[in-house]
């Protein structure tokens, strides 16, 4: 069974992480979602656990795809799942360039590890939780940018609290 790792902050999960996911399945028998916290980005708009609700909502029908969330380095909870896959997304040609260099990172200091690429397909490329957190926090509609069986407006309330 081989299984990978699909790490993100998923703030919040939009329809370009869903089709890297549903790309990934077609590789891997087994898919983990990592709900992680980048302290390079700012503090995000849904909290972390709400985040990991919000992916168990979506993926719920599918038996071959977990969420977790974590806070240590991407690697180290490979080694911690023995998981020696991660997938990234790429969606431009500027993503591929800062993905490489995490992938080469990650391979220092994990030998085994395998970072595979997957390009989002053009109808979703321009899709970043950064422009849906800016349509969500000017009140905006984003219900096209994201999986049609989440109630989005059920997390928005749900994190005010």
């Amino acid at each position: 069974m081989r299984t990978a790792i699909f790490p993100g902050s998923f703030d919040p999960f939009t329809l370009g992480h869903m089709d890297v996911l549903e790309s990934s399945l077609k590789l891997f028998d087994n898919i983990i979602i990592a709900v992680g916290f980048n302290s390079a980005k700012e503090k995000g708009y849904f909290k972390p656990e709400l985040r990991v609700e919000m992916i168990k909502d979506i993926i719920r029908d599918k038996k071959n795809i977990s969420v977790c969330s974590y806070s240590e380095l991407t690697v180290e909870l490979c080694k911690k799942l023995n998981v020696n896959y991660i997938v990234r997304g790429l969606r431009t040609t500027t993503d591929f360039e800062l993905e490489s260099v995490i992938a080469q990172a990650n391979k220092k200091m994990k030998k085994d590890i395998l970072t595979v690429f997957i390009p989002a397909c053009q109808e979703y490329s321009f899709i970043s939780s950064t422009v849906v957190r800016d349509v969500l926090i000017h009140n905006g509609d984003a219900s096209m940018f994201l999986p049609e069986n989440i109630d989005i407006e059920k997390y928005i309330e749900m994190n005010r609290k």
